[in-house]
């Protein structure tokens, strides 16, 4: 009797994520991935109590892969941009991923969309370093960078448009001084 292949949970979300990294959520099923690993749907459900629990390991992996991306870009000199370019980085090295974590549909506001990542305070408080903003101050404006940002990272996602990372770097940085400097002529009365 020939022996059988044993497949390992790691095994079912390797072969999940690489499915998702050109398709969403609603293409991955039980038998797709069964027949991507040459087995039956048993190993699946043994291993998860369903799919919907398969998902939400997957959304973790790949959210603590958006978080490494934030990260190693919170340790730039200037963490504020760093941060942002690491996003744009996450949307041009997984746009699939990138569509799954922040382009569905959700009733959030935009603020409330930002202080929900666990990202957000700390890109606040980066935020505060670089500009000068009280905690309110720099959630009204971070929301203003993050439309600018999510726009520019979407257009990347989605191939839209051709931008190197210098031209984009170049792009983030003026436009968050050009808005740094509006937004304190509009707080203070007066341009820096």
């Amino acid at each position: 009797m020939p022996l059988t292949k044993k497949i390992q949970k790691e095994d079912i979300i390797r072969c999940a994520l690489s499915i998702l990294l050109k398709e969403n959520f609603d293409s991955l099923n039980a038998r797709r991935l069964a027949k991507e690993l040459s087995c039956s749907v048993q190993p699946i459900f043994y291993n998860f109590a369903n799919m919907d629990d398969l998902k939400s390991v997957l959304f973790e992996r790949i959210y603590n892969l958006y978080q490494m991306y934030m990260n190693e870009g919170s340790k730039e000199a200037n963490s504020y941009k760093g941060m942002g370019m690491a996003y744009i980085k996450f949307a041009k090295d997984y746009p699939n991923f990138f569509r799954i974590l922040f382009m569905g549909h959700t009733k959030c506001s935009p603020k409330s969309f930002i202080m929900n990542d666990s990202k957000g305070n700390d890109i606040i408080q980066k935020g505060m370093e670089l500009t000068g903003f009280s905690f309110e101050e720099q959630k009204d404006f971070h929301v203003k960078v993050w439309i600018f940002t999510h726009g520019l990272a979407t257009l990347v996602a989605m191939g839209t448009i051709q931008i190197c990372e210098e031209e984009i770097e170049q792009l983030l940085q003026e436009t968050v001084r050009e808005m740094i400097v509006g937004r304190k002529s509009v707080i203070y009365g007066k341009c820096n």
